[in-house]
This record gives structure tokens, C-alpha cells and sequence, in this order.
């Protein structure tokens, strides 16, 4: 069964989702690749019948509060088999540091010109934050390409460089 509930972030508003005991989705409302299959009203209050909802949230206000780098969900993101790789490869990336496109093709043992296809499936992530996607850059360190808008993604990484992120600084 599918819950969902909305948290709001420093940087607006989030959509978070999870069927059985996993986390499938954690969205800033209307960025790319939204959902489209949202469920009705959601009620940012009505976790109480799915603690996984509240905990992800929780885990979320303590990232943006800069009390955590690793989060400890059950995850099962819907995605080909190559998005699946590509998304636990962005799982190893350490908080406050940066790969770039190339850099993770590379360790998925693909060929050099594979940078745009992985590229591709990080923007496909449907777990924002969670899988660290904004920790990926171009080839030269550029911020490229986010879901949520570059400059969620630049607030993101300066919070994990220990700067504060403002309520409000970076929403679309």
C-alpha cells in the first residue's frame, strides 16, 4: 500500500513516500520527475499510521539541521537495472564530498563515454537527498543538473561543507 506524506525542508516543501516497510520516493514538491500518481490531499500530519514516513522525516530535519550524514531507511526505489546500479553507486559517495559523472561510470566498470547515460539515471533518482544525487558534478567540479534546481543542489552540498541553510534560500 502506498503513504505518503509532505515535510517542510529549509529548502520548500517535500513529498515522501513508501510502500510495504521501504521508502520509495522523497521528492521536492514540483521538481523534475515528480510523481504524478499523488494520492488525494496529503496531510504533512497524518505519519501516525506509518512510522517509516515520520522517521524518514526526522532523519531528514536532522540532515538539514547538520546532525546527520548517513541516513538509516529501508529503501526500494523503482528503477531499470542500470538505474539501480547507478543509485547504490551514489550511496558511497561520503557526505561533504563530490564525484563527477565520469568518476561513477568508472566504478561501475563502464566505458568512458557511459558519463552521460549515468547522468542520466542520477537524475532519475527518486530519493533525493537520501541517495546523495546532488553530490555529483561534472567533469571540471561545475554544478550540473538537478532534479530539484541547481540551487537546492549548491544549498545541499554547502550544508554538508558545514554551512547553515536558511528557511526559504533555494526554493523554487
Amino acid at each position: 500500500m502506498l503513504r505518503q506524506s509532505r515535510m517542510h525542508s529549509p529548502l520548500g516543501e517535500m513529498l515522501l513516500r513508501a510502500e510495504g516497510d521501504a521508502l520509495t520516493g522523497v521528492y521536492f514538491v514540483g521538481q523534475r520527475h515528480y510523481p504524478n500518481d499523488i494520492l488525494g490531499d496529503i496531510d504533512d500530519a497524518a505519519t501516525g499510521d506509518a512510522p517509516l514516513l515520520a522517521e524518514a522525516g526526522a532523519q531528514l530535519d536532522a540532515y538539514f539541521a547538520g546532525r546527520l550524514e548517513r541516513f538509516s531507511l529501508p529503501l526500494a526505489p523503482s528503477g531499470s537495472d542500470f538505474q539501480q546500479r547507478v543509485w547504490q553507486a551514489l550511496a558511497t559517495i561520503p557526505y561533504g564530498e563530490r564525484a563527477t559523472y565520469g568518476e561513477l561510470a568508472h566504478r561501475l566498470g563502464l566505458a568512458p563515454g557511459a558519463a552521460r547515460a549515468v547522468g542520466t539515471a542520477v537524475g532519475r533518482n527518486p530519493l533525493t537527498i537520501v541517495v546523495p544525487c546532488h553530490r555529483v558534478v561534472g567533469s571540471k567540479g561545475a554544478l550540473t543538473g538537478y532534479a530539484g534546481g541547481l540551487e537546492r543542489k549548491r544549498a545541499l552540498l554547502d550544508l554538508e561543507a558545514g554551512q547553515r541553510v536558511e528557511p526559504g534560500v533555494a526554493q523554487a
